[in-house]
């Protein structure tokens, strides 16, 4: 816990086992669902980790810096020959031209060129080609820092006044810290009803969300509670629509915890 409303995921390396069926370690910085952004130190531990079992540590950057850099906390871009970087065209607002950049080793590189050719048989070039002068005149990192990042992080601490403003006091909730990323991560702590219950609610409200059990996959424990009382809010529509959105969670959160 970081705040009488707030929380933050962080890698618990007691529990983080390498075993000989693990080919790799991958994370993303910052991540979907939550926001969560791995500090400069949990990545250089990550990497030795890798290192030492001889496994590459792959880092999905399609939020990072630095580019588009939807970044609102301190992280340092981090490459070496072990680490496979990947960044994407969309968050920077391409998404219709599906294309990744990939910093890797010759090796790793060589291997993506050869798989490609064989899965990707009519590859579209517009992304290339509207990014290469960008990275060329470093015009990408002046639009990340100057226009991407001022641009999202009002969003979140816009979406983050809207809780403040309609969300009770008394209800258990917290949100994970706003790190990064394009949404909030909300924890109801004892929700009397799933995340697809509330989903469903919201629903019919014509306010969408994305139930949080959805990325608890991989894990044993069924009966572990809180992968059912996490939603994902989006926070970039319009002003409007998102306050709206925030006032009708939590009347529904409110509701489901007065019914018990």
């Amino acid at each position: 816990m970081t705040g009488e409303h707030e929380f933050k995921y962080r890698v618990d390396f007691d529990a983080l086992k390498v075993t000989d069926d693990i080919a790799a370690i991958c994370v993303s910085r910052p991540t979907n669902p939550t926001g969560n952004v791995l500090t400069d130190a949990e990545i250089e531990r990550l990497a030795e980790l890798a290192a030492a079992n001889n496994i590459p540590l792959i880092i999905d950057n399609a939020y990072g810096a630095p580019f588009p850099n939807a970044i609102f906390t301190e992280a340092t871009p981090v490459w070496n020959e072990n680490i496979i970087l990947t960044l994407s065209l969309s968050k920077i607002g391409l998404p219709g031209t599906r294309t990744g950049i990939v910093v890797a080793s010759p090796e790793v590189i060589r291997s993506l060129s050869s798989m490609m050719s064989i899965v990707g048989l009519a590859n579209t070039n517009i992304g290339q080609a509207i990014a290469t002068p960008l990275v060329e005149s470093g015009e990408i990192l002046r639009l990340s820092d100057e226009v991407v990042q001022p641009f999202y992080r009002t969003k979140s601490e816009q979406a983050l006044g809207f809780v403040r403003e309609y969300f009770d006091d008394s209800l258990p909730y917290r949100v994970h810290r706003s790190e990064g990323a394009f949404f909030l991560w909300m924890w109801f702590e004892r929700l009397p009803i799933s995340s697809q219950e509330l989903y469903q609610r919201l629903k019919a409200r014509d306010v969408l969300v994305v139930p949080g059990n959805y990325f608890f996959f991989g894990l044993d424990d069924l009966d572990w509670q809180h992968r059912n009382e996490c939603i994902r809010v989006t926070f970039t529509m319009p002003e409007a629509t998102v306050r709206k959105g925030f006032q009708i969670i939590a009347e529904e959160v409110a509701k489901a915890y007065a019914e018990g």
